[in-house]
């Protein structure tokens, strides 16, 4: 039986989130301790917890204030896991950032508690931190 990453535990998916601290950041890769982005690290955490990857992902743009008709990130995040409002994403949810008012969607972090998140940063690699509003 195949589980599915939206009925894992999250106690388990953030413990398996935090195996991952201090990887470089590495774009496009997803492998523990040596390459990851930050949906290389939900790539790789899925392989773990759920299996393997249901669909191959295209290359992707790092452009933070890419705007367009289409939010590519969004669009397969929706095809894995039900679309939950950001007042109900606990711990172990997934969370999408737009870095600009009218970009789409270019960045993914795995919430650890009420306040901080787990997320592969340019430079930093693979780290945890508070959650603001910005």
């Amino acid at each position: 039986m195949t589980q599915s990453l939206s009925s894992a535990d999250p106690t388990h998916v953030i413990a398996i989130a935090r195996s991952w601290l201090g990887t470089p950041y590495h774009d496009q890769a997803s492998l523990r301790g040596v390459g990851c982005d930050c949906l290389g690290r939900v790539r790789g955490i899925w392989r773990e917890v759920v299996g393997p990857e249901p669909f191959p992902l295209p290359p992707y743009s790092r452009d933070r204030g890419e705007t367009g008709p289409r939010e590519v990130l969004a669009e397969g995040a929706r095809r894995m896991m039900p679309e939950i409002s950001p007042s109900d994403a606990g711990p172990g949810a997934l969370v999408l950032f737009r870095m600009t008012p009218r970009a789409i969607a270019k960045h993914v972090g795995i919430l650890t508690g009420p306040d901080s998140f787990l997320h592969a940063y340019e430079r930093l690699g693979v780290i945890e931190e508070s959650l603001t509003p910005p």
